[in-house]
């Protein structure tokens, strides 16, 4: 049998064709199935993880799952129109949002698209919502406050500018609420704030916005809403929006403040694209890389070097326990995360304590590097004297015939518990806050009732305010007690004193 080179060159040309012609066609595919806000594609054989795909009617997708046979996509629009048969275009781009000073003030959805129907939104420059963290070498330890104006946070779990701390506790006990007041207390301050709305109400978000419009608070907040009525996909994806937001401004040297309410719908609705997608579940039914998926999001939050810009985001991500149960699976794994957690208890919101904040439980990894040395002298002995209270309020249950000691700790106790009562949408400023604490560390307020201490300290405030304001601003200059700046304090407060006799 004769072999005719020019045949098996014919040959070779024609396979070579067929191979460009399959190379032009990769970009294309086919549905194959779809529902509940999944597609599985075919024909994408070059398709990259987290690649926008682009579905008729003009709904995106990215590409989640990698098969041997198929391309699993999540949708970010309606699934109705798109039917099996249907084609699927990839663009070769990842999934990115819009960012920039254009988004102040505005409500926008996971994809950077406004939702406050006050047009469209001015930028000129996009970035992908999924990034590498900064790595170690281009980051700074934390060492400057994030003021939140709440007395029983800046006081006893101080957060620093770059820092991750979780909001914990059972449903209605006050979490969104500490979120919105350390973003109400940034006015004035120079940080740019960012809330991300995961699973929540449209109605809630609505009485948000507006609340932080009435205290013309808006112009430095950007809104990331993904609503409870929205697909999963969405849902998935407001975080890592939120955060690229947020990246923008942490480049520029700019510090910036981002809430995430809250991650425990977030894993849920990741739960649920997980399952649809045919990835095996593990504990509770999450996949294995749930963990991940929390850690690539809060890492992102630090605070950079001089020489990459000083810029800062401080996470406050917020976490859902059932039944105080903070051993759980998602709470363990955000804890584990981030550098400290807000304790919050559903019986001390019931007695009255607002925040219900749990001087136990409650933890900032950072301490007392975030705060100022005045703070630390006022606040030093407060975690270990509620405590004490806590402890000998237990133990006078049993017993009727209390010794002084017992009384004088209960009675101290008991103002340190009024002093820390505070009412939502009113933050303190930090020398108020230090005046406070002052007053009820040298035991000025011993012998009131509970319900005189709140009285009290309103009028010391407003007293000291009006008469002896040189005082505030040493102590805003000096930022430390000294022997002369004490003694003018005391001065202060006995005045006060003798004003009410």
């Amino acid at each position: 049998m004769k072999i005719d080179s020019s045949e098996i060159s014919a040959l070779i040309k024609a396979q070579i064709k067929g191979y460009e012609s399959k190379l032009e066609t990769d970009d294309v595919g086919t549905v194959i199935s779809v529902g509940d806000g999944i597609a599985l594609c075919y024909g994408l054989d070059k398709a990259m993880l987290g690649e926008l795909l682009v579905f008729p009617g003009d709904v995106y997708g990215m590409v989640m799952n990698l098969d041997r046979e198929d391309v699993g996509a999540v949708l970010f629009g309606s699934d109705r129109k798109i039917e099996e048969g249907d084609t699927v275009k990839r663009t070769h781009k990842v999934v990115e949002v819009p960012v920039g000073d254009g988004l102040l003030g505005r409500v926008v959805n996971s994809l950077g698209e406004p939702l406050d129907g006050k047009g469209a939104i001015p930028y000129s420059k996009t970035r992908p919502v999924e990034r590498i963290a900064p790595g170690v070498m281009t980051r700074k330890s934390v060492d400057t406050p994030l003021e939140t104006g709440i007395k029983a946070i800046d006081a006893m779990i101080p957060i620093g500018r770059g820092q991750r701390e979780l909001i914990i506790g059972d449903r209605q006990t006050g979490k969104t609420a500490i979120a919105l007041d350390a973003i109400i207390n940034q006015k004035g301050k120079g940080v740019k704030c960012v809330y991300v709305a995961i699973g929540q109400k449209n109605s809630s978000v609505a009485v948000l916005v507006e609340k932080l419009r009435q205290l013309d608070c808006l112009d430095y907040v950007t809104v990331v809403s993904s609503a409870a009525s929205e697909a999963a996909p969405l849902q998935y994806i407001a975080p890592f929006a939120g955060m690229a937001m947020a990246e923008e401004w942490m480049e520029q040297g700019q510090d910036v403040l981002i809430v995430f309410d809250d991650l425990s719908k977030h894993a849920v609705s990741y739960r649920t694209l997980s399952l649809l997608l045919k990835r095996s579940p593990g504990r509770e039914a999450f996949p294995g890389d749930i963990f991940y998926l929390h850690s690539r999001l809060l890492e992102r939050a630090c605070r950079l070097s001089e020489e990459y810009g000083g810029g800062s985001i401080t996470a406050l991500p917020i976490v859902e326990t059932q039944a105080g149960d903070i051993s759980a699976y998602i709470p363990t794994n955000v804890i584990s995360i981030t550098d400290g957690q807000i304790f919050l208890v559903t019986d001390y919101f019931a007695e009255g304590q607002r925040p219900a904040v749990d001087s136990g439980f409650s933890v900032s990894r950072v301490g007392s590097s975030a705060q100022i040395k005045a703070m630390k002298q006022v606040a030093g002995s407060l975690k270990i004297e509620l405590a004490s209270y806590r402890e000998m309020l237990s133990f006078s249950q049993f017993g009727s015939d209390l010794d002084a000691s017992t009384k004088k700790i209960l009675a101290h106790g008991a103002v340190l518990m009024e002093t820390l009562k505070q009412k939502q949408y009113h933050p303190y400023p930090m020398e108020m806050q230090i005046l406070e604490l002052f007053a009820v560390k040298n035991r000025y307020l011993d012998e009131l009732s509970k319900e005189e201490v709140g009285p009290w300290l309103s009028g010391l405030d407003s007293f000291v305010s009006a008469n002896h304001a040189d005082v505030l601003q040493e102590l805003l200059k000096k930022k430390a007690f000294d022997d002369e700046l004490t003694a003018h304090m005391k001065a202060a407060v006995e005045d006060y004193i003798a004003s009410r006799k």
